[in-house]
């Protein structure tokens, strides 16, 4: 089972604006993002979490991590805690949801030891960024997602803790509240401790996180650093806190013929309408897939049992099993108003709607031991960047 590990966050001074100093995870921040949160206020947290410059740019930015510890612009807790992190907010259906987890400090395991498990398998990424920030700061900056198998998270945190502050972004309101009493942060850590982590967002930062303890081991000499933990929020794997949207497929290299007679085994096409917001909830309903053409038309993609029999229900298997001898090469994309700009601008062959993967397929995966096509899962709302700051083993 994983271990859990609260520690002395560092965190904004109190009485500071979070609206001004909180920005989202830095892998969905365009350039202009970052441009714009940076004038928003010269201490918001991009100026340390997305770094821009030249090769110093991570040393500068650790330098200005330090500058605003100096400061007092952050602060570093004096007792370690637990971090309880609520989010509210209206999901795609107009459905009114509240999810509520902790900020704490997760095992870092090896992969396949257990404790802490991946639900898909990741895309080739470059990581360095990501180690040479954490490796400058000696800081978790972004908090990797996970779920919770065990039951009881919850209700544990129903109560509230040390109200620290709240902020409002693009409708959802993230509030966090600290909690140091030992006896809750001990049936908090229990609950957590009693059964396994299933990585929701951030595998490539689990990843940076194994390999940067792997190098404070061997600098150190010692697995008893901090950098045997890292940052992640962690909340109750219920379907009434969690909001998973569909990642869509984007074809490019092949025509929209050649692609129509590749998908043509495994699926029958029927014509349909252009899509609306409400198609994705009747491919639910109807069990289907979309294609959308660079001409603006859509087909249904009705898949056949007998062609897929054997495959995990799952549309994104569906997908790959269908192109499997395929020259398609597949990219991703997450919105539909996104998902039809595309195809209709004619950069690629088409694009392909997918449905949501279920929470119980997801658990299902899970507990098996097995891993989902990559992109699978898109969790919403985005955890903010800046909340919390765990301190790691500096390597000198």
């Amino acid at each position: 089972m994983p271990k859990i590990a609260p520690f002395n966050a560092i965190r904004y001074a109190p009485g500071t604006d979070l609206q001004a100093v909180i920005a989202p995870p830095y892998d969905v921040l365009s350039g202009e993002d970052v441009a714009a949160l940076g004038a928003r206020d010269r201490h918001n947290i991009v100026h340390v979490d997305v770094p821009v410059g030249g090769a110093d740019r991570y040393e500068v930015a650790a330098a200005k991590l330090n500058d605003w510890l100096v400061e007092g612009v952050l602060v570093l807790d004096e007792q370690p805690s637990v971090t309880i992190y609520r989010m509210s907010f209206t999901d795609a259906t107009g459905s009114p949801r509240a999810i509520v987890g902790v900020l704490t400090g997760l095992e870092v395991v090896d992969a396949d030891a257990g404790g802490v498990l991946p639900h898909e398998r990741t895309t080739p990424k470059a990581v360095t960024d990501r180690f040479d920030l954490t490796r400058a700061t000696a800081t978790n900056l972004s908090p990797v997602w996970g779920l919770s198998l065990a039951s009881g998270l919850t209700a544990a945190l129903a109560a509230p803790g040390e109200k620290l502050g709240e902020m409002t972004a693009d409708g959802v309101v993230h509030s966090v509240e600290r909690v140091t009493d030992p006896a809750r942060i001990a049936e908090i850590t229990a609950i957590l401790a009693s059964d396994d982590v299933l990585i929701a967002d951030g595998h490539h930062r689990y990843s940076i996180s194994r390999t940067y303890r792997d190098e404070v081991r061997e600098a150190r000499g010692s697995n008893e650093t901090e950098a045997e933990f890292t940052l992640a929020f962690i909340n109750e794997l219920v379907a009434d806190q969690l909001s998973i949207e569909a990642i869509h497929r984007v074809y490019t290299g092949i025509t929209i013929e050649q692609l129509q007679a590749d998908l043509a085994g495994c699926f029958d096409f029927v014509p349909a309408t252009p899509p609306t917001p409400a198609t994705l909830t009747e491919m639910v309903e109807l069990g289907r897939l979309m294609l959308l053409s660079p001409d603006g038309s859509a087909t249904w993609l009705i898949p056949k049992d007998a062609a897929l029999a054997g495959v995990r229900a799952l549309d994104g298997a569906f997908l790959e099993h269908a192109l499997a001898a395929s020259t398609a090469e597949v990219s991703y994309q997450h919105g539909l108003t996104e998902m039809l700009e595309l195809v209709a601008s004619g950069t690629v062959a088409a694009g392909v709607l997918i449905r949501p993967t279920s929470l119980a397929e997801i658990q299902r995966t899970a507990r098996e031991g097995l891993l989902m096509p990559p992109k699978s899962t898109f969790f919403t709302p985005k955890l903010r960047t800046g909340l919390v700051i765990r301190p790691t083993a500096a390597l000198a």
